[in-house]
């Protein structure tokens, strides 16, 4: 990769100190107001790496890269830097708490009026979103892992309170967002001749075959996730008795709380606020609420213990959800044979709207499922490469845009999600989603983790980097937020409108994308089969002619022998370690350990003529 993580995520971290950090207080807000969600991103942009890549870890002062202090000095030195984001985090943390000590989670202004000349109504702004959920997941087991390791280096003791307070903080919120997240997932179940149901089988059906036939063969692609869906959800929303064969349906995440939505009994201490969304999932909100789920079943989740027992049991009725939602769309996305309905670019959603960023979302939802389920994994993942390096040629990211392009509304002014409300016709509110370059990059690389090609890889690899070159054009180059993102005028000239300030969710975008990235980088090499048959010949042919040279005697050889033979020996027994993971590695060390044996028997044969 050219992208080169380590040394961008230390750039990012200096921009963003520098733009958080001022006169001695954290400064909140870019782009946007203050909201839940623009502030959690805020913090994660320091978060993620401090608790995802190892060389960036703060919370062990004594340990802490030098590079790492030298980029976050805005924030002080080793021991202020985890004392300036435990404080930071604690104000987060009361920040959007209600009078009654109940954590919030308001989309604020990241929501606006579908009319721009009238202003949103603010009480719909403070509702609870999915989008604040899923954040709050993601922000509250990085600060629970954070406050753990941190405390075990403390002395002081109002550091341990103040630490001890904050992880108090963060498990509560977490569990509220957990609760959040079971109380807005949906199940949308209609008619096969309701406009939802005709556009369905138009993805659907690629090889214009009879309907009938089309009907009977995805019904029976989706009776185990209907079982599933209708059998194992007990608690929550997304309960539905109208599951059954003949009725069509789709199954995700609605933009909050659903209206109407069971209480989650089981929880002690916990106000389950009254739900006011619309009875339908959404694929941006769908995407955002898988990723913040699948980081409670990631390995650092799991091995320190992050959850408590009633978190583990939520996450159980989550992971229900999160299995069947990405098996209901990786067999949508990948129905038929000869051509997926994921490669009839735009994605056609069931209401009868299209975009590319739809088809990107789908990519997003079905990669994990295709890469996991599918025995041909290899053809699987080259299908969506192909049309993740489409995405990135329509979206004029790999191309060259034209004068009037309407690509370039992907990226500015966005497409544009109309958020219904129950009981009411027409958006309520509406999202703007600008964030196309930097969450391509994101699905190119958690894609290319899931490929064991080595071509295949080099291929993704390669279309990450030209990615990269798009997004890192687009920060911005001055001001407080310089070297943030994002300032799409930098690469579609067209555009009417240039940022002073930074978006901390494009900013967040990349973070992730470049995490991916240090931990594609730090994973063990692909293997490849021939050179690994290679290595082994050699390492065989290295063995023996090692065992020639010592039977013919070491004892009376001279001292430069005798160390010789003894590199040689260290050098096989690394040699066998390393040759089935790194058979490449393994050759490259073997042709020095052949050129030494050879050289002592070319003495040693020159030797004997004299």
């Amino acid at each position: 990769m050219k992208i080169q993580p380590r040394q961008q995520l230390l750039e990012i971290w200096r921009a963003a100190s520098r733009k958080s950090f001022q006169n001695g207080e954290w400064v909140w807000g870019g782009r946007h107001e203050n909201s839940s969600i623009s502030d959690a991103e805020q913090l994660l942009c320091f978060m993620l790496p401090a608790t995802e890549t190892l060389r960036f870890r703060v919370d062990r002062p004594d340990e802490t890269d030098v590079d790492v202090q030298s980029t976050l000095r805005t924030l002080g030195d080793a021991a202020a830097i985890p004392r300036r984001l435990i404080r930071a985090l604690n104000e987060y943390m009361q920040k959007y708490t209600d009078k009654d000590g109940a954590p919030t989670f308001p989309g604020g202004s990241y929501l606006s009026s579908p009319d721009p000349d009238v202003p949103p109504d603010e009480d719909r702004l403070k509702l609870d979103t999915v989008e604040s959920f899923a954040a709050s997941v993601k922000l509250t087991l990085a600060t629970i892992g954070f406050c753990r390791t941190y405390r075990a280096s403390l002395t002081r003791p109002e550091l341990v309170a103040e630490t001890t307070e904050l992880e108090a903080a963060a498990s509560s919120r977490l569990t509220a967002a957990l609760i959040g997240l079971l109380r807005s997932f949906s199940i949308n179940v209609f008619e096969t001749d309701h406009p939802y149901g005709e556009n369905l089988q138009r993805t659907v059906n690629q090889e214009s075959r009879a309907k009938r036939a089309v009907l009977t063969e995805l019904e029976d692609a989706l009776d185990p996730i209907r079982a599933g869906l209708r059998d194992y959800i007990s608690v929550g929303s997304g309960q539905s008795a109208d599951l059954v064969r003949g009725r069509m349906f789709e199954c995700g995440w609605s933009r909050g709380v659903i209206a109407e939505a069971p209480e989650v009994e089981f929880t002690q201490g916990h106000p389950q606020r009254v739900g006011q969304a619309l009875d339908a999932p959404y694929l941006y909100f769908t995407v955002v609420a898988l990723d913040g789920i699948a980081d409670l079943f990631s390995q650092r989740t799991r091995l320190q213990g992050l959850l408590d027992e009633e978190q583990q049991r939520l996450a159980r009725a989550l992971e229900i959800r999160y299995d069947q939602t990405q098996a209901y769309w990786a067999a949508i996305a990948s129905f038929g044979g000869r051509r997926w309905p994921l490669e009839d670019i735009p994605w056609r959603t069931v209401d009868g709207e299209q975009s590319d960023y739809f088809t990107l979302l789908v990519t997003a939802i079905a990669a994990r499922d295709l890469a996991g389920r599918r025995e041909e994994n290899e053809a699987d993942l080259s299908r969506l490469a192909r049309v993740l390096a489409e995405l990135a040629n329509r979206g004029r990211i790999t191309r060259r845009p034209f004068p009037d392009d309407p690509a370039v509304n992907l990226h500015y002014p966005g497409v544009t999600i109309g958020l219904e409300f129950a009981g009411e016709e027409g958006a309520g509110l509406v999202y703007e989603a600008t964030d196309f370059a930097p969450l391509l990059l994101k699905r190119v690389l958690a894609v290319a983790a899931f490929v064991n090609n080595i071509e295949l890889r080099g291929e993704l690899l390669d279309l990450a980097d030209r990615i990269w070159e798009h997004v890192v054009r687009r920060k911005l180059t001055g001001g407080e937020g310089r070297d943030l993102w994002d300032q799409p005028v930098e690469m579609f000239p067209g555009v009417s409108r240039k940022f002073e300030a930074p978006t901390w969710h494009h900013t967040l975008r990349v973070v992730e994308s470049l995490v991916l990235a240090a931990e594609l980088a730090n994973s063990h090499p692909l293997r490849s089969t021939t050179l690994a048959f290679f290595a082994r010949d050699m390492l065989a042919e290295a063995d023996h002619l090692f065992d020639k040279e010592q039977l013919r005697g070491t004892t009376e050889a001279a001292d430069e022998l005798k160390e010789a033979l003894i590199t040689v020996r260290h050098r096989l027994a690394w040699v066998r370690q390393i040759v089935d993971d790194r058979p490449g590695s393994a050759v490259a060390s073997l042709v020095e350990i052949l050129s030494t044996l050879d050289r002592l028997a070319a003495a040693r044969s020159d030797v004997g003529k004299l």
